[in-house]
Parts: C-alpha cells; structure tokens; sequence
C-alpha cells in the first residue's frame, strides 16, 4: 500500500533516452476504422464476448510509458477504437500481450491547470529488469515507438481469428490483425489510452507527483 511519504511535489529529472528507429503512428490510420460500433460509454476493441477488457470507458486524458526493454509472449494486434460518452472516439491499435515483462518502467499522466498549484505530472516508476511484469494484459494503443523483433509472426491475419494472444482477444471480422509467439520492444516509448490486465506487479515501484509537465518520454 502506498503511504503518504510516497508522494512529493517538485521537480524530478530522468535520463534522456536515445532516439528511436522503429515507429507505428495509428493515428494515421483513422480513415480505416469505422466508428459506427462504438458502444455509447465503453470501449470497443473487437474483442469477443468472453474478453475481459472491453468493460471501461477510457478518460480523455491518454497517458505515456516507457521501458528500456519489453519482452512479450502471445502477442497479438489489431485496430479498434477507444471511446467515452463526454469525449471524441479516438483510433487505436489494441496490442495484447499473454505476459509482458517491462525494464525500467515509467508511466507519466499530465495533469494540466490545477486551482492554485498549476500544471502537475503524475509518475509511476518501477526501476531494473522486469521492473512491471503483466499477465493477460490488453493496451489501447495510440503510438508506440521501439526496434521491433517478432518470433514467429503472422502477420495479416484476419482479426477475429487471431488466437495466440490472451483468451477471447480477438479482433472484427475482415480488419488487419497480426500475432507473435514472443515479441522484443527495445527503446519503448508509448502512448496509450487504457491499459487492462489479469495482473499488474511492480518492483521496488515509486509514485511520485511533480510539477510541471514532467512525462515519461523527453
């Protein structure tokens, strides 16, 4: 349980991290998707009934990650769409995960214009190999930048017959999917809008609130 010392205001200055080579902008791709399905106040990943990560609506506040390495089994993706009833649909590409090990974790959310204190970051750290290990995790993607190794991928399957990832993560019939056994990410840096998972475990993890706008990617 995190005590009150857990928690600080002022500035915290983290290690620039190199510039990346591999990079997937799903924004771009927002023509493709077809918004017509979302569910009024709930998230629409085309998953299929038995799925566990369909169940919230997203907050119109995306947040960032980073890692200096993410190593995954029974990785699968595909596109869908992240929505709320107070905000816009925002395109998305859902990248499931069986398990996920992440190297020096960082999760950072802006929290811009707070009455009398201004502009806050909240960060989660959780430092060293395998700093945040996930099982059965689900991430709403709107960026993810990294240098890419996939083990035996598949790469065009249709969506709704992706089967290595999590069960019942699967996508609409006829949309782009792809599947991994193993996935390396080395270098991440993430933008997302939700995140779900069967469990979540962190390391030595320190949440710290600091001023100003403070994220994870510099």
């Amino acid at each position: 349980m995190l005590e009150a010392d857990d928690i600080e205001f002022g500035d915290e200055v983290e290690p620039e991290v190199e510039p990346l080579r591999g990079r997937t902008r799903w924004l771009r791709f927002a023509g493709t998707f077809a918004v017509g399905g979302v569910l009024a106040g709930g998230l629409l990943i085309g998953v299929g009934s038995g799925a566990f990560a369909a169940s919230f609506a997203v907050s119109g506040t995306s947040f960032e990650v980073t890692a200096s390495q993410l190593r995954g089994t029974g990785f699968v993706q595909f596109p869908g769409i992240a929505a709320n009833p107070d905000v816009a649909p925002h395109p998305v590409a859902i990248n499931a995960f069986k398990t996920a090990d992440l190297d020096n974790f960082c999760q950072s959310v802006f929290l811009p214009n707070n009455p009398f204190i201004g502009d806050l970051t909240l960060r989660i750290t959780a430092n060293g190999t395998a700093g945040m290990h996930a099982q059965d995790m689900v991430v709403q993607v709107a960026q993810v930048d990294g240098d890419f190794t996939l083990k035996n991928p598949e790469i065009g399957v249709d969506a709704s017959q992706v089967s290595g990832g999590p069960a019942g993560v699967q996508g609409r019939d006829n949309d782009f999917g792809m599947q991994a056994s193993d996935i390396t990410i080395d270098n991440v840096k993430q933008v997302a809008w939700g995140t779900s998972a069967g469990t979540i475990a962190f390391k030595g993890m320190s949440l710290r609130i600091v001023a100003g706008n403070n994220q994870c990617i510099k």
